[in-house]
């Protein structure tokens, strides 16, 4: 699916990222990045089924689980208008766009790895998960342990002080910060371009499950 040819193509798109160029070179796009990326997702149907029903695998090109490769520059300093990497995101069938639920995988020449959680939730969604940490701790500190036992860390932004209506003295306090739940694990160019990536990317997201069921209880959605 993925192959060192489509890392070349996002290579040339970095030193070229302008309409034009890639107007001019969007066959090549098809070829060398868009369309491994649909068959990927594809072949992540079943998989993504398996490891909840309530989750989306669809290989579409626009309104699907690979996201747009435009970049929304309106409020960056950098105007180039095309994301080098490739974002694909296996979303709660509930969601409506990318700050929800989901399982995520990113492919670049600087950073490739896989990943799952939640990114940048709304206000209410994210007090919705701190009330559940402060209220279910250890259904949370038991999805921490299994993240840390597969080699996934969890990131992302955080607040400086204690969230409104908590104590700075909470014993999680440093979780209860977090404006981000997103479980992250590296993976390198040769696993993204293997015959098994499918596979291994089933096999690690299994082990994300436990915060993936946490979330969508806190925020009160199917798993």
């Amino acid at each position: 699916m993925f192959s060192l040819q489509s890392f070349d193509f996002l290579h040339q798109l970095a030193n070229n990222n302008d309409r034009e160029w890639f107007k001019a070179n969007q066959p090549d796009y098809e070829d060398r990045v868009r369309t491994p990326a649909l068959q990927f997702i594809e072949s992540m149907q079943g998989p993504v089924l398996g490891l909840s029903p309530r989750f989306t695998a669809i290989p579409k090109k626009v309104g699907g689980s690979l996201m747009r490769p435009q970049r929304d520059s309106r409020f960056s300093k950098d105007k180039t208008p095309y994301k080098t990497n490739v974002g694909i995101q296996f979303r709660h069938f509930q969601a409506k766009d990318v700050h929800a639920p989901g399982f995520y995988v990113h492919v670049a020449n600087d950073e490739c790895f896989i990943a799952a959680g939640i990114w940048h939730p709304e206000a209410k969604a994210l007090n919705a998960i701190r009330q559940c940490i402060d209220e279910n701790p250890n259904g949370y500190k038991k999805a921490l342990a299994a993240l840390n036992q597969a080699g996934f860390e969890l990131t992302g932004d955080s607040l400086i002080r204690p969230p409104r209506g908590f104590d700075k003295q909470h014993p999680l306090i440093d979780e209860l910060k977090r404006k981000d739940f997103i479980a992250i694990k590296p993976v390198t160019i040769e696993q993204v371009c293997s015959k098994d990536f499918v596979e291994f990317c089933t096999k690690e997201f299994e082990q994300t499950r436990s915060l993936m069921a946490y979330l969508c209880f806190a925020l009160s959605l199917d798993f």
